[in-house]
């Protein structure tokens, strides 16, 4: 299918003619501002020029202060905010015009060569100041590319609000994820076939630690861009692996850290009860950091063959699966590196895939349930029996780890619960049994109120429906604001 040019696209020498930048409306200086474009150095290869949307309104409706003070952008007065983030205008020292980035991915294990940033870019890059670390601001509704296909390159109110208390659950609960940085809408009017229509309109921007996709070295694979496969598996190492140095085995090494990378991801899903619903190609990050939010759901109960996307009717990215969908999409990713280190050195790497993942995994059922850890064996025990009791009783998921944080000290809170009838049975008591002279590993918690109150924080689909109920009935986001003021007071007590 050819690709439909909407605006005259700045050619690459534009790109290269146009950054570091002067912003007509400078950011006050701050020095844990960072600007740091790197992408433009990989050559065009791997992405367009494009040019932003123009909308007809700019309402702010979120703003991360946070995490815009850590960057060097909490200073920004809304005037400022609507230039850069809603306008698009360039930050200073940054990319002179948004890129967006080429790739292709296996979806629903279909392969797709038509793929690539149809309704967002790449806005700017700097660095994180307290880690180092290259930082992306990506957007997600900005506006048609050359991979928009017959889409608008819009994003609906809707789908940004449901990315911001994603993001905001996943980050609270301790998942290596993108942040929401900021949602303007914008005024326009969008017909959708999974919504009711027409709906309105926003523009997101998120800020990640890049937006390096398994499909993007897909792409280069299959177009035999052998050269530039290297280049490119040599600025991830520049820039998301610097540990990894320069040598015969840097791509074996590359692709393992990829991999524990992923499987940390994976087991951090399940811990947390989530389930992201489209776990194709291009939409895994090498960095490892969840991203891109579509059909997302938390767990209401475990069951494994719950499914997030209403179209995923195989059931093929189900919450039970989804260590599967992550293996077959590393194996992908080894398929395309073959070029530069032979296949089965590459796939030799995911024998210890499930290892790592279960380690993990054990780790974050004991950070869940506020207990220490002991060994690798009896550890792993827990967490199984754990997720055992909870398939079986079908009881509420977060609240197992609600009820019982502390251990066996909290018996008497846990089975005078809403649910503590629920806590009888072998499978409870195997759980129970694996649980028993557990210490605490934060006493001091213990005493919290949020643990002596009526139930757990969580996200499940019907919280986020009375959210945006309100919205579209009322335009009233107080609920939405109660609940990310709620779900970050659950990450403080986490921590």
């Amino acid at each position: 299918m050819p690709m439909l040019r909407v605006a005259p696209w700045p050619t690459l020498a534009a790109i290269d003619a146009a950054p570091p930048v002067r912003s007509a409306r400078p950011v006050p200086t701050d020095p844990r501002y960072r600007p740091d474009p790197q992408t433009p150095r990989l050559g065009g290869e791997l992405f367009d020029a494009v040019t932003a949307a123009s909308f007809p309104r700019h309402t702010l409706r979120f703003r991360h202060q946070r995490w815009a003070e850590r960057i060097g952008l909490g200073a920004l007065t809304p005037a400022e905010w609507t230039a850069h983030f809603a306008r698009f205008e360039p930050l200073p020292g940054n990319l002179g015009t948004p890129l967006a980035l080429r790739y292709h991915g296996h979806q629903f294990r279909t392969y797709n060569p038509h793929l690539g940033d149809g309704r967002g870019f790449l806005f700017a890059q700097l660095r994180d100041p307290v880690d180092g670390r290259l930082l992306d601001l990506g957007t997600k509704g900005s506006g048609r590319t050359p991979w928009s296909r017959d889409g608008d390159g819009k994003l609906t109110l809707k789908g940004g609000v449901r990315e911001i208390l994603a993001t905001e659950m996943l980050e609270a609960l301790g998942v290596y994820t993108s942040k929401s940085l900021s949602l303007f809408e914008t005024g326009e009017a969008l017909v959708r076939s999974d919504e009711p229509s027409p709906t309105r309109s926003s523009v997101l921007v998120r800020l990640s630690h890049g937006h390096v996709r398994f499909g993007t070295f897909e792409r280069l694979a299959t177009l035999g861009h052998t050269r530039a496969l290297a280049e490119l598996c040599d600025f991830v190492r520049a820039h998301y692996f610097p540990e990894i140095e320069d040598s015969p085995t840097a791509v074996t090494q590359l692709f393992s850290a990829i991999g524990l990378r992923t499987a940390t991801l994976c087991a951090s899903w399940a811990a947390a009860g989530f389930v992201h619903g489209v776990l194709n190609t291009d939409n895994m990050n090498v960095t490892g950091e969840s991203f891109d939010y579509g059909p997302w759901r938390f767990l209401p109960h475990f069951d494994p063959l719950f499914t997030a996307a209403y179209f995923d009717r195989s059931g093929l990215y189900a919450a039970g699966r989804q260590l599967e969908a992550v293996r077959w999409n590393l194996e992908r990713l080894a398929e395309a590196l073959s070029p530069l280190c032979p296949r089965g050195r590459l796939e030799r790497v995911l024998a210890g895939l499930e290892a790592g993942y279960l380690a993990e995994l054990a780790a974050r059922v004991l950070g869940r349930l506020g207990v220490a850890r002991r060994d690798p064996v009896s550890d792993a025990l827990l967490a199984a029996r754990a997720f055992c009791f909870l398939q079986q009783s079908r009881l509420p998921f977060d609240r197992l780890f609600f009820d019982w944080y502390g251990g066996e000290v909290s018996a008497p809170r846990a089975f005078a619960s809403a649910v503590g009838a629920g806590y009888t049975g072998a499978a409870f008591l195997a759980f129970r049994r694996a649980l028993d002279d557990r210490a605490p590993a934060r006493p001091e918690a213990l005493s919290d109120p949020y643990f002596h109150g009526p139930g757990p924080t969580t996200m499940h689909l019907g919280e986020v429906e009375r959210v945006w109920d309100d919205i579209a009935a009322r335009d009233d986001w107080r609920a939405f604001d109660d609940k990310v003021t709620e779900v970050r007071a659950l990450g403080l007590r986490l921590r």
